[in-house]
C-alpha cells in the first residue's frame, strides 16, 4: 500500500504519516526533504513556488514512490499534492489504483492556529492562504478532518481505505 497524505502546510501531514507507517509497517518521507535548496529559499523568504518550481520535486517524488513499488514495499509519503496536475505526476507511471490519496482537512482557522504555534525550516503561515488559494481538492480521494487525536485519524483512514479497496 503506498499512500500519499496530502494537504495544506500545518494539516498534519507528517504527525499522521509517521504514526500511519508505523501503523502498516512502511517507510516514512517528508516530501518537504526533497524539495532543492532554491525552493526552500523562496518559501523561506515567503514567497510561494510556482509550477515551474515544483516540477522537478514532484518528478522525484514519483521516482521514489515508482521505487518502492518496485521493490514490492509500501510507502506513506507526506506530500501537499494540492493541484490535480501534481498529483497526475506523482502518479505516473503507476498501475490504476497503486497509490491512495488521503486529504488531511481542517479549516483555515484551525491550521493556522497550529502554524502559529511551530517552526517550521521553510513554510511560513504568510504562505497558507496561498495553498489554500490552490487546493484542488481531488473528487477520490480519502478525505478526513484531522481535528481528533493521531490516533484516531490514522484509524480512519485506515477504515476508508479498506472501504475504498473493496469499491
Amino acid at each position: 500500500m503506498i499512500v500519499v497524505l496530502m494537504g495544506v502546510s500545518g494539516s498534519g501531514k507528517t504527525t499522521i504519516g509517521t504514526l500511519l507507517a508505523a501503523r502498516t509497517g512502511t517507510v516514512f518521507a517528508d516530501a518537504d526533504d526533497y524539495h532543492p535548496a532554491a525552493n526552500k529559499q523562496k518559501m523561506a523568504a515567503g514567497h510561494p513556488l510556482n509550477d515551474d518550481d515544483r516540477q522537478p520535486w514532484l518528478e522525484e517524488l514519483n521516482r521514489l514512490m515508482r521505487g518502492w513499488y518496485a521493490d514490492h514495499k509500501g510507502g506513506v509519503l507526506a506530500c501537499s499534492a494540492l493541484k490535480e496536475t501534481y498529483r497526475k505526476t506523482l502518479k505516473a507511471g503507476m498501475p490504476e489504483g497503486t497509490i491512495h490519496f488521503v486529504l488531511l482537512d481542517g479549516s483555515q482557522e484551525l491550521i493556522a492556529e497550529r502554524l502559529a504555534v511551530r517552526k517550521h525550516e521553510f513554510m511560513t503561515p504568510a504562505l497558507l492562504a496561498s495553498q489554500f488559494a490552490t487546493l484542488e481538492a481531488p473528487a477520490d480521494a480519502v478525505r478526513v478532518v484531522n481535528d481528533r487525536s493521531p490516533e484516531e485519524v490514522v484509524e480512519q483512514i485506515l477504515m476508508q481505505i479498506q472501504t475504498q479497496e473493496k469499491a
